[in-house]
């Protein structure tokens, strides 16, 4: 499988971590790239943060329209018909980025998965799946994809990954009632979500980019 095209943006060099991080429906890897200076820490070690660019594909939602996006999306209500396949081949391009970290002197114990939006929900489908342990998940405004297949694909190694869970109470695109049924869904598994909610709609605030540079600075370690 060839690998996605990226921004890259390490904070110092040698990076010892890596972020890898997944944009929103119809963005791409530049969408993100601005937040580092507003998230990074002097005291953390040094990071690489990488943000690809999802494929080009046309998305029934938005009448087939092409854009960057991490799978087709098929109704509003986001789950009662899923696009399994272009899920998994989603996540199987997350695995060949993790395996490029590994190829970078990263190990998967110190690779966080980060997403926004549809990125947010790949970036849970796959971290939960990865068969090595990884230093965390960051789920923005999001949902989880192919819940009824997750008990009988997750991985032991993530059982108790840490999740930091960010959702606007404000959100028109994927409610908030939809991130709280996710969560609930986890935390039937055992899975211990760190659950955040803001005043805003579908987007990112300063407060919740503060709560990640403390929630991240604690698995930097």
């Amino acid at each position: 499988m060839s690998l996605l095209p990226t921004v890259e943006n390490e904070t110092a060099a040698h990076p010892v971590y890596s972020i890898i991080w997944l944009h929103g429906l119809g963005a791409d890897g530049n969408d993100f790239a601005p937040i580092v200076p507003a998230l990074v820490s002097p005291q953390w070690p040094a990071v690489r943060f990488v943000f690809p660019h999802a494929p080009v594909r046309p998305v029934t939602l938005n009448n087939g329209m092409q854009m960057r996006a991490w799978y087709d999306i098929y109704g509003f209500d986001l789950v009662s018909r899923q696009d399994e396949a272009g899920i998994r081949q989603s996540i199987a391009q997350v695995e060949a980025l993790i395996a490029r970290e590994h190829e970078r002197g990263v190990p998967s114990e110190r690779i966080l998965l980060a997403g926004f939006s549809q990125g947010g929900a790949i970036a849970l489908a796959a971290g939960l799946r990865h068969p090595q342990k990884l230093a965390g998940i960051i789920a923005l405004s999001t949902y989880l994809p192919l819940a009824d297949s997750l008990a009988g694909e997750r991985s032991a190694a993530n059982a108790d990954v840490p999740i930091f869970w960010g959702h606007g109470t404000f959100d028109p695109v994927v409610v908030m009632q939809r991130g709280v049924d996710s969560r609930t869904a986890l935390e039937a598994m055992g899975y211990k979500v760190e659950w955040h909610t803001y005043p805003m709609p579908h987007s990112v605030s300063p407060e919740e980019v503060a709560d990640l540079q403390h929630w991240i600075g604690q698995r930097l370690r």
